[in-house]
């Protein structure tokens, strides 16, 4: 599904768009002096809507939205004071601004709608204006917090699964890393303890053979033979032990990603790539998880695609995501981040764009 869609299909937009259809059967009843125009002022109103929506959370334009969205709501009551419908859309104004907004901005904000209501229903000749702007001041509040605590709570549970996450792959990493460790020690053992008897063995073995009473005994050519033999195998299995296929990265990177339901990593390593350094690993598990977290909270992408390869004596980390960032890419902390760790490992960072507007990452590592 379409990131715009799945926004729009918020419980909280639901309800939003609940409450414009609402005001908007108020009018169907009464006939009005100013006829079209209340309607093409709601129907403004519901496009900003959208469009305050569908638009990335960091977009410039959302802010304009939501003014724009006010002076339509206090034109509505300005036209239909005595419909008594209208203020409800100030309340889920208060609401929407509550999600993104600091709440200072929501304060400010919610003041300005309900001085403007305050003089419109005067003018109208409301004897309780003051009593009618408290009530819906109370209710704008409550929307407000209502919308704080939602957007806090999800704010949480993005932390808790992006640290979620992070353990995950570290103990993906350190797990791997534990194998090799062992791995290492048993072809040391193998090596040293076993490997030494036998050449050992071997030796005494040969002393026997030249004994003129056994060297005639199949039994003693046999036990040379399968000695030697057996030294072979296990320095085979030693040799075996030793080499190094790498970290898993695979697993590692998969379990990065794996809490978040988007945006789904799209992971390419090439059989070429092979990182046996747990400092390097732990660098590209941090370059994919800011690539993750950028793509989530300043794209709203759906896709992360990332493609490790070597060229030459250098790894090259592709990723791309298919976000759209209408404004100039700023590097922020997270960016900064990523330059200053690829920098203490001889590494660098080149930043860009997609022709879609997401972000690519080209990170280059000495190997």
């Amino acid at each position: 599904m379409n990131s715009s869609f799945r926004h729009l299909l918020h419980p909280l937009r639901l309800a939003a768009a609940f409450t414009i259809a609402a005001v908007a059967l108020s009018f169907m009843p009464d006939a009005s002096a100013y006829g079209a125009w209340r309607w093409g002022a709601l129907a403004g109103f519901t496009a900003l809507f959208v469009v305050h929506t569908v638009l990335p959370q960091t977009h410039a334009l959302r802010t304009v939205a939501t003014l724009l969205q006010a002076a339509l709501a206090l034109l509505l009551v300005w036209m239909e004071p005595r419909a008594g419908t209208a203020p409800v859309l100030l309340v889920m104004l208060v609401a929407q601004a509550g999600m993104t907004w600091p709440p200072l901005g929501v304060l400010l904000l919610a003041l300005v709608l309900n001085a403007g209501m305050y003089a419109v229903l005067v003018h109208a000749g409301f004897d309780r204006a003051l009593l009618i702007v408290s009530i819906y001041a109370g209710f704008q509040a409550f929307a407000a917090l209502t919308a704080h605590y939602a957007r806090s709570a999800e704010r949480a549970r993005d932390t808790l699964a992006y640290v979620n996450a992070d353990l995950l792959a570290t103990r993906a990493l350190l797990a791997d890393s534990a194998r090799d460790a062992e791995r290492l020690r048993l072809a040391r053992e193998l090596h040293d303890v076993a490997g030494h008897k036998l050449t050992a063995m071997r030796i005494n073995l040969r002393l026997l053979s030249a004994d003129p009473a056994l060297a005639q005994r199949d039994e003693v050519a046999v036990v040379e033979q399968l000695s030697a033999e057996l030294l072979s195998d296990i320095r085979n299995v030693v040799q075996s032990l030793r080499d190094d296929q790498g970290l898993d990265l695979q697993t590692a990177l998969r379990a990065l990603a794996a809490p978040f339901p988007r945006p789904t990593l799209r992971l390419q390593i090439d059989a070429d790539v092979r990182v046996t350094d747990a400092r390097v690993a732990e660098l590209l598990l941090r370059l994919v998880q800011e690539a993750l977290t950028n793509a989530v909270r300043h794209a709203d992408a759906d896709e992360v695609a990332v493609h490790l390869h070597c060229e030459g004596a250098q790894l090259h980390v592709d990723i791309c995501d298919d976000g759209r960032r209408a404004e100039r890419i700023r590097e922020g902390n997270g960016i900064t981040g990523m330059r200053e760790r690829l920098a203490a490992l001889h590494g660098q960072l080149d930043l860009g764009r997609t022709p879609t507007g997401g972000m690519h990452l080209i990170a280059r590592l000495p190997v």
